[in-house]
Parts: C-alpha cells; sequence; structure tokens
C-alpha cells in the first residue's frame, strides 16, 4: 500500500520514517569510517538505487556486462537473490533471467555476496574471474568498489518520494554524494522538466556526478521458441501478467501496443505464481488472444504445461537505450576495471 495515495496512514508512518532515516545514517557513517567493508582481489562495479522496486537494474547490468566482455574481459554477477526462498528449486528471478540473456556469466545470488563470491574464486570457473558487476548493490556496502552507478526513476521521481516506510526511498537524495554516476530511466515516460530537476537534484548533491538518462523500449517478442516483432500485439486482446517492482511502465507498454488490454493482473514483486495464481492467470487468458508477460516472471511460469495456455504467451524482449552519457559511463566502467588492475600490479 502506497500511504502517499492514503493520507490516513501519514500521521502513523511519518515518525517511523524518521526512525528509518536515523539508522540508516548510523548505517552508512560505519562504513564511511570503513567498519565491515572487504576490498576483493578483483574490481567492482555496482549498479543500484534509492528506492524499492524497479528502475532498470537488470538491464543495466547486461549492459556493463556485454561491456567488458566485448573488452576481453571475463565478469560475473553478485546479486542478493530475491525470491529464491519461495521457490521450490532455490532460485533466483534474475538469476534466471541473467542466465536466459547473458549466456555462461556467473551468477552468485545468495544473500551474503561475499561468501558466494570467494566460493566462486575459489573454483575452477572463478580464477578466470576478473571483474564483479553488484546487481542492486549501492546500499550493500561490505564489498568495496571502484564504481557506483544509481539509478533513478524518473516515473517516480525520488524528489517527491519519502524514505520508507512513508515512501519508496531506501535512502535520502544525499546519500548520491558516495555515488560515482547517476542514470535517469525511462525518461521516454516523463517530461524534460522532470528529468532535468532530478539531474540538477544530483548534482547539486555531489557536483562531480556522472548523469546519464536512458530509454527503455521493446525490440521484439520471444514467442514459445519464435521471435516476432511488437506489432505482432496490434489489434489483438492482451492479457498483461506481471509480479515486478514497478509494474506500470510494464503495463503502459502492453495498452501502447495492443489493440485491447484486459484487466491487468499485477502480483507483488518477486511473486512466487503458486499454483492457485497460475490457474488464475490461465482462467483469465481465456478471454486474450495472447499473454504477456516479463523475462523475470516467465522463469517461473515456463514451468507449466505449454498445452494449459489458451492463448500464445509473449515476452517481451526489452532493451536499455542510453540516450545521453553513454560514452561517459562505459569509459568510466572500463576505467574503473584498469585503475583497478593497475593497482594491483604496481
Amino acid at each position: 500500500m502506497n500511504p502517499l495515495a492514503h493520507p490516513i496512514l501519514t500521521p502513523i508512518l511519518t515518525p517511523l520514517s524518521r526512525v528509518y532515516a536515523s539508522q540508516i545514517a548510523k548505517r552508512n557513517d560505519r562504513f564511511d569510517e570503513g567498519r565491515g567493508v572487504v576490498t576483493l582481489d578483483r574490481p567492482v562495479i555496482s549498479v543500484g538505487n534509492l528506492s524499492v522496486g524497479g528502475t532498470g537494474k537488470t538491464p543495466m547490468v547486461r549492459r556493463i556486462v556485454s561491456l567488458l566482455r566485448e573488452h576481453g574481459r571475463d565478469p560475473c554477477i553478485a546479486m542478493r537473490g530475491y525470491g529464491a526462498s519461495r521457490r521450490a528449486d532455490g532460485r533466483s528471478d534474475e538469476a534466471d533471467e541473467y542466465a536466459a540473456t547473458l549466456g555462461d556469466v556467473p551468477v552468485v545470488a545468495q544473500p551474503n555476496r561475499t561468501e558466494g563470491l570467494i566460493a566462486l574464486f575459489g573454483s575452477e570457473r572463478g580464477e578466470a574471474i576478473d571483474a564483479v558487476v553488484l546487481d542492486d548493490g549501492f546500499q550493500h556496502r561490505r564489498i568495496a568498489r571502484q564504481l557506483d552507478i544509481v539509478l533513478l526513476d524518473a516515473t517516480r521521481s525520488p524528489l517527491d518520494d519519502h524514505l520508507l516506510p512513508l515512501g519508496r526511498l531506501r535512502e535520502p537524495m544525499e546519500s548520491l554524494a558516495r555515488a560515482h554516476a547517476v542514470v535517469i530511466t525511462h525518461t521516454e515516460r516523463a517530461s524534460d522538466v522532470v528529468v532535468n530537476d532530478i539531474a540538477r537534484a544530483a548534482q547539486a548533491v555531489n557536483p562531480d556526478l556522472l548523469v546519464a538518462t536512458a530509454e527503455h523500449a521493446w525490440t521484439a517478442l520471444e514467442i514459445w521458441d519464435t521471435t516476432e516483432p511488437v506489432a505482432w500485439l496490434a489489434g489483438k486482446t492482451v492479457l498483461p501478467v506481471c509480479a515486478i517492482g514497478n509494474p506500470r511502465a510494464f503495463v503502459e507498454s502492453v495498452r501502447a501496443s495492443a489493440g485491447r488490454t484486459l484487466d491487468p493482473i499485477v502480483l507483488r514483486d518477486h511473486d512466487a505464481f503458486h499454483p492457485g495464481t497460475v490457474r488464475r492467470i490461465i482462467r483469465e487468458a481465456q478471454h486474450a488472444d495472447a499473454l504477456v508477460t516479463t523475462a523475470k516472471d516467465w522463469a517461473k511460469l515456463r514451468h507449466e504445461d505449454p498445452n494449459a495456455w489458451p492463448c500464445p504467451v509473449a515476452i517481451p524482449r526489452l532493451d536499455m537505450q542510453l540516450v545521453s552519457g553513454a560514452e561517459a559511463l562505459d569509459r568510466a566502467v572500463l576505467e574503473g576495471v584498469d585503475a583497478f588492475r593497475d593497482t594491483l600490479e604496481s
């Protein structure tokens, strides 16, 4: 429940938000002093955000991993592994998505990322790893990093938000003082005024911040074992289904692409899609020409009997395109990795 839409909760949650702010400040003070921070023997690039919910971390991590591989690096991904505890196979939703899109890139998905990485480095495969990309790493300060990239969603501006539990912010804007780069995402769904206001506020906190902007776009649809253009949805009655942190952008994209949209089935982030939920989805899909869901959600739904689906299931291929700052951000990533290696060799 978003208390910003339910003002009756504001008097209750405001003092809790103040307590949360105090705890966050104390925690950050400890890390600022270096207490509890581990420095790995390979460079670390962190991708994170200030808020709960989706801002585009997965496509940004994919972009960075692909960039590193193009330049001869052998990176791995380290993440907390949200949703794994609710799945029978113990795997993380995002880990499955990375496996589907990045192939054999090693993924550490567990709450203690340091232990997971050390275990990976001690394996035959892990010996070759020469860079680490942290997924959702801004608040995971136990691992030192060479570059901190923070994503800010233009459709849910942090300037109009509050700290948990009153709002969605995990940290205040002032925390950008420790970041190296900010990427303002979903700019295709926000006005230039909003995007510029976010950029100015971020650089007011940290004048040295590299600021980039990004748009998200569907480039194709994966339908069973085939690939179709997004225009395949035109004229069709479509059922949107998702369990992601920021469903609004996904649902709006479905509506923009389809002929008619049924009432979306929007579940909590990382929902496990229990049998009762799947039966409900299949029942609603009987009224649709196609069901559209995210790659992360399909990682769980694809295990259902294909004959159970009453219509085709389409998974959009989501790409993040940097509108501005792409060259500077790529250069910062590569320089961060190279600078760390130079330090080790000197």
